[in-house]
């Protein structure tokens, strides 16, 4: 059957999946409107606001807070689908659930947190992946481009870190599996990425192009590990990263987005994948500055072999390049895998999406149950007894670093073990050389340290002025450690060595520090096990 060249624009819009914002302007909002009726866009990519998606970092932009951005979501996704022919795919990026871009809404923990459970407690990643399913399907959201399958070995890695279940290929496999059927379970679409694998690079690929050294062989034996594993577990969606794998690809630093050799022939034909193949976001730099022409992009990346082009900026343009120069097989092949999608998750059925009820108390007993297996220790010198002693003798006290003394952690504690308690909250509040003078005269310190921030960027954000506090306590004190934040903080704490007792906790959740703190007091058993090598100083 022949199609009009109007029935076949039709369906190349289905490939365009343009970003939309919650917190946007009505002028906007009508734009997209404009995009859906005008040109059968296929979907949309939520993110929160024009100054928290990922290449605006640079420019510094303010983002502004919204406490409405749920409700704000809900209503936006309604009136998007009444613009729309053909019911619209919503995707976000929801990997340690909503909160990742809506604030107000259940957070569960990131990917290096839950890489700390034990093996044999792969059903609560399963149980992560159902709850963060429920919360999208809660908002009218189909799509959840997560988990990562990317291992972690690169500690100087900018932008996988924390949101990477680790360094060992076979447990990232095992739970990134997990997460996913935990989503499929609840009819919600899962999405690998960043293929081949971005977990060996030092560039952030919002912002510049990595390049991956290594050959196919190695690839096969460590990166492409997760997504063969995912492949075989019939994974809904594979995310093409912005990342140039010289030796798949004639040698050239071409990013995998735009790169044939990669999508078509090692992913499609070599690993006889199958399914959908979405890129990473186009207005990403490494690839947005590649092309003058509006639309080029989009067909290059189409050409390669993606099927939905995400965060496209170029839409008329871009459907546009790919019926001048796409043939009609092609065409078909990635409309219909998008069809199958949005069958799959009943947008063509009655089924109901937006039950708008969010279920904040499963989250809270799951992140407790989390919390009760993943904590860490690394040192542990009888920290229990020594802080009984200490506190006997009046020589123990506390200190919260960059949370004030009204904390969960010291709250629980002092139940049994109450001492002189101190904060620093940053350099404008606190004066560490006061702190240091007050706490001469204790022997025995119990140091809760909250890093500011989960990326690596500025050492977490922790002042070179509270790693010297650090330093001079752990040379002169007995202290205990308790870190809640990510792990990659440890190997920048001088003199950690040192301490009498180190225990990783994570994550600065009520649920962490109250599980911290009771299992310190009771002599529990820690379950953790680092997901990641770390030395110390």
């Amino acid at each position: 059957m022949k199609m009009t060249a109007e029935a076949l624009r039709q369906r190349i819009g289905q490939f365009f999946f343009p970003a939309v914002f919650i917190n946007d302007t009505e002028e906007n909002i009508q734009e997209t409107e404009r995009l859906i009726k005008d040109y059968n866009i296929g979907g949309l990519t939520f993110f929160h606001s024009r100054a928290s998606a990922a290449t605006n970092y640079e420019s510094k932009q303010k983002i502004v807070f919204n406490d409405d951005s749920y409700e704000k979501i809900k209503a936006l996704i309604v009136r998007y689908q009444k613009a729309a022919s053909t019911p619209l795919l919503i995707s976000i990026d929801a990997e340690w659930g909503l909160a990742m871009r809506i604030e107000k809404t259940p957070q569960y923990p990131y990917a290096i947190t839950l890489g700390a459970l034990p093996e044999n407690n792969s059903k609560l990643i399963y149980e992560v992946g159902k709850q963060i399913g429920l919360d999208l399907k809660a908002a009218g959201i189909h799509y959840n481009l997560s988990p990562l399958a990317d291992i972690n070995n690169n500690p100087n890695n900018p932008v996988i870190g924390y949101r990477s279940f680790g360094e060992n290929k076979e447990k990232v496999a095992h739970f990134a599996v997990e997460y996913l059927k935990g989503m499929s379970e609840v009819g919600i679409l899962g999405c690998l990425k960043h293929f081949p694998g971005h977990g060996n690079t030092n560039v952030d690929s919002h912002l510049g192009l990595p390049v991956l050294k290594e050959t196919l062989e190695e690839l096969l034996e460590n990166e492409l590990y997760p997504f063969i594993k995912g492949i075989e577990n019939n994974v809904d969606s594979i995310m093409i990263g912005h990342l140039a794998v010289p030796s798949l690809n004639d040698g050239k630093d071409t990013s995998a987005t735009l790169s044939k050799p990669i999508i078509q022939d090692l992913l499609r034909e070599k690993l006889g994948y199958d399914g959908l193949v979405i890129s990473d976001a186009l207005n990403m730099h490494s690839v947005s500055k590649l092309y003058e022409t509006k639309g080029q992009l989009e067909w290059e990346a189409f050409n390669a072999g993606n099927d939905i082009l995400c965060f496209a900026e170029n839409v008329p343009e871009g459907i546009e390049a790919i019926f001048k120069n796409a043939s009609p097989d092609r065409i078909f092949e990635s409309y219909e895998r998008i069809r199958k999608a949005k069958e799959k998750v009943g947008l063509f059925s009655n089924e109901t999406f937006a039950s708008g009820e969010l279920n904040f108390e499963n989250a809270s007993k799951l992140n407790l149950e989390i919390a009760q297996n993943c904590i860490t220790k690394i040192i542990d010198n009888g920290i229990s007894d020594l802080a009984v002693k200490a506190c006997k003798n009046n020589t123990l006290a506390k200190l919260s670093l960059y949370k004030n003394t009204e904390n969960t952690f010291l709250k629980t504690l002092n139940t049994t073990l109450p001492s002189p308690e101190f904060a620093f909250e940053s350099l404008e509040d606190s004066d560490i050389s006061s702190i240091k003078k007050q706490l001469e005269n204790f022997e025995t310190i119990i140091i809760s340290l909250f890093v500011p921030k989960a990326k690596p960027l500025n050492n977490f954000e922790v002042n070179n002025e509270v790693f010297e506090l650090l330093s001079n306590l752990l040379e002169t004190k007995k202290c205990i450690v308790y870190v809640f934040g990510n792990p990659y903080v440890l190997p920048l704490i001088p003199n950690l060595k040192k301490a009498s007792g180190l225990i990783q906790a994570y994550q600065d959740f009520e649920e962490f520090q109250k599980t911290a703190a009771n299992q310190f007091l009771e002599k529990n058993t820690f379950k953790g096990i680092l997901p990641v090598n770390i030395d110390i100083q």
